[in-house]
């Protein structure tokens, strides 16, 4: 392994909690902080019980906390029962929230609709019965394909609710993507729509899913069940396709919770890989329900009286945790939308938390990256230009967020008042790990400053040995945590080796470079394997390679990242044809071709922001793909390292050329 980190940080801003808000916080001020960080430190095994007791219901009490007897397969809570729809919904009819809004939905086009958990239980009663007459029970597999809506928390708290395991996968991933996931987690169901809305267009799904079906491999798939979305002409299969709202109504609204184990697998997500694979982690039910449950209560300092909003898409992890499970699990009122950022208009998420009174919202970088620019642009787009006076706390997810715009979004999103909450996670820690306390932690932009209670976060060289402060390293966790990820979907080895190398000592490598400053802030510099994260989604660069590679025009291609202004990262392809290098117009013609073939096969988010053609690829004299010198070429730096082991170094001069 290798890492290439910077180890002279120069951002010396710091910001510390209003005392406003130290004061009414959940944790408040470094004294309780410190508190809990001695305790998990000094009993890690007494202070997780302890939290799992007082935050779950469980129908069948745990006796043993961890289970560490056959590392890095750890088992928490093992041999405990609970049921995490009823840790969610059930709960919330009889601590007072029955008649409490859970969901404030807005679609695409700005319609509103409001449900009760009450209401909210009862969907997912009546839609989990449906599922049960239709024979599926613990155990079984549902592939989730849906558009951000009432109806995709509905079929996910609905699986929960009888033990069948669900995998989420998000609606602007291709049919092949598709097949890929259900394939590979042997799913018996897929719960779809006939189309999702975005940015007043309708995007047909469920073809995509009948194309996946058809491909071979799915006949394990029993039945499709489409939520009705737009009401357009959709194809259909009479024995295998059914109408969600048909067959949910004539459901009785009681479903007794099915317990299962603590460590029976809630989901299974998807996530990118170094090779072109898709990883399937599969995270447990107790634990990672705890977790989800517990950064809320820390990190977002839940209040009965939030309004809390999280942008994501429930295709990711942040959706599962942080839409799905932790705010209902935690009681609150949360909005869901369904669209993009800039329709009708960029101003859209500041009229959204203006007209919801939203007190906690949760976006990506890459938002506030484009919507700075739409600022920019029109002065009725600008957060200014509404009343956002209900915020009290803001936070940040899927990427680090460079300084400057951690300061516009602090300036101009929280009007100066309101903590930000920068936060390093992964699909495979299944919630926050490194995060500032709002009530405790003074911030730096761009830093997601320190770990929270419980979790042993370190940077490490290459034999797992402790580095200095401001000295790059790995970033690892050194104990399991009770939200971890369990395994890969059928992959054990992989799992192994990808994330608990012997060489670091069987830490848990987050695969991301990093380092510590003087304080103990965590900055984190960037992947240290070939996965891309683009508008905080992760792209394996083999994935996009062997799209490329698929197409008949295509002999070779590798794919690197550059830093970009608005996404954090973009795709840069380089790309060597099965016929001569084309140039102009040509070129132009071919990458269009190129960009839309990847997005068929994997999805737009895909799509190369530059498409390069060159003769050749620069490799080594045994064949190797030199890639960290494309690195530099996709950044437009001058090649300075070494290429004495270059076959053909001229070939760095072609391809510095972007289409």
């Amino acid at each position: 392994m290798s890492t290439s980190i910077e180890s002279v940080l120069h951002e010396t801003r710091v910001f510390p909690p209003p005392a406003a808000f130290v004061a009414q916080a959940n944790v408040s001020g470094q004294a309780a902080y410190q508190a809990l960080l001695d305790e998990a430190d000094r009993d890690p095994n007494g202070f997780w019980g302890r939290l799992a007791r007082e935050n779950l219901q469980w129908t069948k009490p745990f006796t043993q906390v961890l289970d560490e007897s056959n590392p890095p397969f750890y088992k928490w809570f093992g041999d405990g029962e609970l049921n995490v729809s009823a840790n969610c919904l059930d709960v919330n009819l009889v601590n007072g929230n029955a008649d409490k809004i859970a969901i404030i939905f807005e679609a695409d086009g700005g319609e509103v609709v409001k449900v009760t958990y009450r209401q909210l239980h009862e969907r997912v009663c009546k839609f989990a019965n449906a599922l049960k007459s239709l024979g599926y029970k613990v155990g079984d597999r549902a592939i989730i394909y849906l558009p951000m809506s009432i109806e995709a928390v509905v079929a996910m708290q609905a699986c929960a609710r009888l033990g069948v395991i669900h995998s989420v996968v998000f609606g602007g991933f291709s049919s092949k993507s598709l097949h890929e996931r259900i394939t590979d987690v042997g799913a018996s169901l897929v719960i779809t729509a006939d189309a999702q809305m975005r940015g007043g267009k309708a995007i047909a799904l469920k073809p995509a899913v009948d194309e996946a079906l058809g491909m071979g491999g799915c006949e394990a798939v029993r039945h499709s069940i489409v939520y009705r979305r737009t009401g357009g002409e959709v194809a259909w299969d009479a024995k295998r396709d059914l109408w969600m709202h048909e067959i949910a109504e004539k459901q009785s609204a009681d479903c007794p919770p099915v317990p299962v184990n603590a460590e029976h697998p809630l989901f299974i997500l998807y996530t990118s890989g170094s090779t072109g694979k898709p990883k399937g982690v599969q995270h447990s039910s107790g634990g990672y329900l705890l977790w989800a449950k517990l950064t809320m209560q820390w990190t977002f300092d839940a209040k009965p009286s939030d309004i809390f909003w999280c942008t994501a898409d429930v295709g990711w992890v942040t959706g599962h945790s942080y839409i799905t499970y932790g705010p209902l699990a935690a009681g609150m009122t949360q909005v869901v939308f369904e669209g993009v950022p800039t329709y009708p208009d960029a101003g859209r998420f500041w009229k959204m938390i203006q007209d919801h009174k939203v007190t906690t919202f949760y976006t990506a970088p890459t938002a506030i990256r484009s919507l700075i620019k739409a600022s920019d642009a029109n002065a009725a787009h600008h957060p200014k230009s509404f009343d956002l006076s209900s915020l009290r706390l803001l936070g940040s997810v899927g990427e680090p967020i460079n300084p400057e715009a951690w300061m516009w979004y602090h300036i101009n999103v929280g009007g100066e008042r309101c903590p930000i909450v920068d936060t390093w996670w992964q699909t495979e820690t299944g919630g926050h790990m490194i995060t500032p306390l709002p009530g405790v932690t003074p911030l730096k932009p761009g830093s997601c400053t320190t770990r929270l209670p419980g979790i042993t976060a370190a940077i490490v060289d290459e034999t797992g040995g402790d580095v200095e402060a401001g000295h790059g390293g790995f970033l690892v966790i050194k104990r399991p945590w009770p939200s971890m990820i369990r395994t890969i979907w059928g992959d054990p080895d992989r799992y192994q080796k990808s994330y608990f190398p012997s060489e670091l000592r069987g830490y848990y490598l987050a695969g991301d470079g990093a380092q510590c400053d003087a304080d103990g802030c965590f900055w984190i510099m960037g992947r240290i394997d070939d996965v891309l994260n683009v508008s905080g989604h992760r792209l394996g660069t083999m994935e996009v390679e062997s799209a490329l590679v698929a197409h008949e025009l295509v002999a070779e291609a590798a794919v690197v990242g550059r830093p970009d202004a608005t996404t954090g990262e973009a795709v840069v392809a380089f790309v060597v044809l099965k016929r001569s290098r084309p140039e102009g117009d040509e070129a132009i013609a071919i990458g269009k071709q190129l960009r839309d073939w990847v997005a068929k096969e994997i999805g737009p988010i895909a799509k190369p922001k530059e498409i390069r053609f060159g003769e050749n690829l620069p490799k080594t004299r045994s064949g190797k793909i030199m890639r960290r010198l494309l690195r530099v070429v996709a950044k437009g730096e001058e090649v300075t390292q070494d290429v004495s082991t270059l076959e053909n170094p001229a070939i760095l001069d072609q391809l510095s050329k972007p289409v």
